[in-house]
């Protein structure tokens, strides 16, 4: 059993899924490639291999969100990476739960203790 988060360990747990959805956001947008998404995720704060970015790319591809094929760019052959269909389907119903959860985050509420103390507070 992993220990609880602290002081940034285990983080990656937290932002995998952020990144899959950055990559989602940008290949609904536009087709990606590896070094082109490793980059723009570096400008965003995350640092990611290429032997940690391909296997995702890959994944993503295999439960069906995103399709590549093979490109020429600048005499170069890539491959890009878009959404399909069940990909932008499945980012719009992710925009709404990070709406909902950035409000709780974010938006001005009164504070409220979590269920637990409020029970031993009683």
């Amino acid at each position: 059993m992993r220990p609880a988060l602290a002081d940034g360990a285990y983080a990656e747990e937290l932002y995998s899924g952020l990144i899959r959805l950055h990559i989602l956001h940008h290949a609904s947008e536009d087709g990606v490639f590896g070094l082109g998404m490793i980059e723009e995720l570096g400008r965003h704060g995350y640092k990611l291999s290429p032997g940690t970015l391909y296997p995702l790319l890959h994944r993503l591809e295999r439960k069906g969100l995103l399709r590549s094929r093979p490109e020429t760019a600048a005499g170069r052959i890539r491959r890009v990476y878009r959404a399909t269909a069940a990909g932008r389907k499945a980012l719009q119903t992710a925009r709404e739960k990070v709406r909902e959860l950035f409000g709780e985050l974010f938006e001005a509420r009164p504070a409220r203790r979590p269920a637990a103390r409020r029970r031993a507070a009683a």
